[in-house]
């Protein structure tokens, strides 16, 4: 969804101050939190797309207002009482401290049907190399990539109203696959309890100017993971060459001038004449020469 959450690109915030020598945790409550949140997506209660759409549907005042495990604490009360697990009552009165005991833990959550790593969730002996069903999931040979290393994409222009990966910053515009980094479960619909959906996620490279203009340097380059799903083949870009080899054959013809038909012109004989015979004669002196030995004979 689109919310104030997505602050990829967008401007007025002010710069990002880093704290220094920042602790892990500036709190104990934040230690928990953190303890709380590995143990439900631990549990399978919960999954971590669910926990991020949870989070942005926060209030906007609320979201900027609050901290970084504030909004953890939220996602976690938030859908703890969703999936019915423990009752908003109870979370109020552990707040104000009445001491209300819990109800008893929810049983675990099975695999969904559709998710492709159920059968590994339920036997994690499965399989000969016993990889983890994630793991499994991303290098499973029969989904197929649609893109490779070095096609022109362009990210889709899509507006909707549930969870997405897909930032605002980044759509509508051109980019290159760099990587495949194999099928992973697509967080459009895992977050919404509509299915896996695998499909393959790419590292996609974006010229900084393509997203926000000149002003950024020509070499700054900008990489975001996209699942299949966001892209489509940059087929403007891909007819390019061939519109522009249309264009200069069609330049070449018209530039090309008309040959004219020369006048053909009678065959005329052509008498060939026979080279003149050399006639060599020897030198004077030769000659004499010749005499002279001529007549000391008697």
């Amino acid at each position: 969804m689109n919310g104030v959450h997505d602050l990829g690109g967008m401007h007025g915030f002010g710069p990002v101050l880093r704290e220094p020598h920042e602790p892990v945790f500036h709190a104990d409550w934040e230690r928990r939190t953190f303890a709380l949140a590995l143990a439900t997506m631990g549990a399978r209660r919960v999954n971590v797309d669910e926990f991020r759409r949870v989070i942005e549907r926060m209030p906007p005042a609320h979201y900027l207002a609050s901290s970084y495990y504030e909004h953890w604490l939220h996602a976690i009360e938030a859908l703890l009482a969703e999936k019915q697990i423990i009752g908003r009552d109870e979370i109020e009165a552990r707040i104000r401290g009445d001491g209300v005991p819990p109800r008893r833990p929810a049983p675990s959550v099975a695999p969904a049907a559709d998710d492709p790593g159920a059968e590994l969730w339920s036997n994690p002996q499965a399989g000969a190399t016993r990889l983890s069903s994630a793991v499994a999931l991303r290098h499973d040979p029969k989904f197929k990539a649609r893109f490779k290393a070095g096609d022109q994409v362009i990210a889709r222009n899509l507006n909707p109203a549930g969870h997405t990966r897909l930032p605002r910053y980044v759509r509508g515009h051109r980019g290159v696959i760099r990587r495949d980094w194999g099928t992973f479960v697509f967080p459009d619909t895992h977050a919404h309890g509509a299915g896996a959906n695998p499909q393959h996620c790419y590292g996609v490279e974006f010229s900084a100017r393509e997203l926000w203009g000149t002003p950024h340097p020509a070499r700054a380059r900008v990489y975001v993971d996209l699942w299949e799903a966001y892209l489509a083949p940059d087929e403007a870009l891909a007819a390019r060459p061939a519109a522009r080899t249309k264009v200069v054959k069609a330049a070449k013809a018209k530039a090309k001038k008309p040959q004219l038909k020369k006048p053909q012109l009678e065959k005329s004989k052509v008498t060939r004449l026979t080279p003149a015979r050399v006639i060599r004669t020897r030198a004077p002196e030769a000659k004499t020469r010749t005499r002279k030995k001529a007549s000391k004979w008697p």
